[in-house]
């Protein structure tokens, strides 16, 4: 019977282990094509038609702050300098307890106004609405209300907004000058699918040289822990979801930087304030609600590098990260556990969701179980160790094969690590990215997973930044 029960159990790793390794593989091939495909396409795009043209939507750019009295002017700065013409900018200040609204209301000749209070989005009271004085800065409003978190605030600067886009933001995030453009551009090109949101590359700023809210130059993260995220987020970014842009798969857009549809937006009831994972959770809801009423729709990806964010280098506030990734991916698929398998949600169903399920949130579970039966069985003697070092050699060029496949998409591709310095830097780190920096991402999803079934934890976490400095 025990025999029985632990072959049962090898070859159930052992075949899960193989669809993993199949599902990913696959997924970077279609995201190779999927990425020649867009840069032949926008090879001969003239973005400043977008510029220039007069069907251009007007997008409002919000993004919540609290206690960013550091960087929160030269970071509007930069928001203010973006090329595109109609558009806006919508500081939510959350409550901050330092002097970021004081800063704001002094370097922008800000003054309060009647409030403009549009729609009925669940958040904290509102107490003044700023406008600025000068016109140079017509574009910003400033928002001060109660603290209730980025959910909240941001459903606060979309009610206060009447643009036909949002793009919401991290404020402290550094956003390329053309984002918008090349944001904006599948809402202008897509005919057949009404474009409900669009997701872009987010890469790592740490140690890059930021002047005044601009990227001056992109640097390689001195910190390992900063090096490995950057790898991953390559690898993620460019692999994974350029993939499920192509299939219309997408079923998350990072919080950093994404824009939505704001008539849908509204209609779903804005973000999901008791969740930690509002930026998956809002995708998925609008997904679903297209599909319930039976409307053909897009949620678009753009691959150029856009936004530009702070990562953790402290294992302290990594693990604070990425419990908190954890417990929103598992609040989310239990909110909408209805459309697991059904035919009636379409791709989203039968495919996206099935693998956040099987290899998103149960992979890491699964890998730490198995390390525990791999150690008990070690313990009794029971291990074919040549079949296991030949396992364990397969599993780990694969992991490598997978990243150095990433690496190579970003050299054929938009080369911001082009110095040979920066990409050697980048393969030795995939190298021992399996042996170091894989066992943390698993111990922090278990840790989430305890926290989420059995603390209950709801808090979103602090996260301590060292923020960007001048070089």
């Amino acid at each position: 019977m025990y025999q029985e029960i632990s072959q049962f159990f090898n070859y159930t790793i052992f075949f899960y282990a193989i669809s993993i390794m199949l599902f990913y593989l696959v997924l970077a091939v279609i995201s190779l094509f999927a990425m020649r495909e867009y840069i032949r396409k926008t090879k001969h795009v003239y973005f400043d038609d977008i510029l220039r043209s007069p069907i251009a939507p007007k997008i409002s750019i919000i993004a919540p702050a609290y206690n960013e009295e550091l960087s929160i002017v030269a970071n509007i700065r930069s928001l203010l300098n973006l090329h595109y013409n109609n558009y806006d900018i919508i500081i939510v200040n959350d409550g901050s307890k330092d002097d970021s609204l004081k800063k704001m209301i002094a370097e922008y000749d800000l003054q309060a106004i009647d409030g403009l209070h549009c729609v009925d989005l669940p958040h904290k009271e509102v107490q003044n609405v700023y406008r600025s004085l000068n016109p140079a800065f017509k574009k910003l409003t400033v928002i001060d209300k109660k603290n209730g978190g980025k959910s909240d605030a941001l459903n606060a600067g979309i009610s206060n907004s009447d643009a036909e886009l949002v793009a919401c933001i991290d404020v402290d995030c550094v956003i390329e000058e053309d984002a918008l453009l090349k944001l904006v551009k599948p809402y202008l090109e897509e005919t057949k699918n009404r474009v409900i949101a669009v997701g872009g590359v987010v890469r790592i700023a740490n140690d890059c040289k930021i002047e005044d809210g601009r990227l001056i130059k992109v640097k390689l993260a001195k910190n390992q822990l900063a090096r490995f995220q950057t790898l991953e987020y390559i690898r993620a970014f460019l692999l994974g979801r350029m993939a499920w842009g192509h299939l219309n798969g997408l079923l998350i857009i990072s919080g950093a930087f994404g824009m939505f549809d704001r008539k849908l937006l509204i209609e779903v009831g804005g973000y999901d304030t008791s969740t930690v994972g509002e930026d998956m959770e809002l995708v998925v809801r609008m997904r679903r609600r297209m599909a319930e009423q039976k409307i053909p729709y897009k949620v678009a990806y753009v691959p150029d590098p856009l936004c530009w964010t702070e990562v953790p280098e402290s294992t302290n506030s990594f693990f604070k990260q990425r419990n908190r990734w954890t417990r929103g991916t598992i609040e989310t698929l239990r909110s909408h556990k209805k459309i697991f398998l059904r035919k009636k949600y379409g791709l989203m169903g039968m495919l996206s969701y099935p693998f956040w399920f099987l290899y998103e949130w149960l992979a890491p579970i699964i890998e730490f179980l198995g390390a525990l039966y791999f150690l008990v069985m070690a313990l009794l003697g029971w291990i074919n160790w040549p079949h296991f070092y030949i396992l364990l050699t397969l599993v780990y060029s694969y992991a490598v094969l997978i990243s150095f496949l990433a690496l190579w998409i970003e050299e054929i591709s938009y080369r911001e690590y082009s110095s040979g310095r920066a990409l050697l830097t980048l393969m030795f780190t995939a190298l021992i990215e399996p042996i170091f920096y894989h066992p943390l991402t698993v111990w922090a999803a278990i840790k989430g997973n305890f926290d989420q079934f059995i603390l209950k934890k709801k808090s979103w976490g602090d996260q301590q930044r060292k923020g960007f400095k001048k070089a």
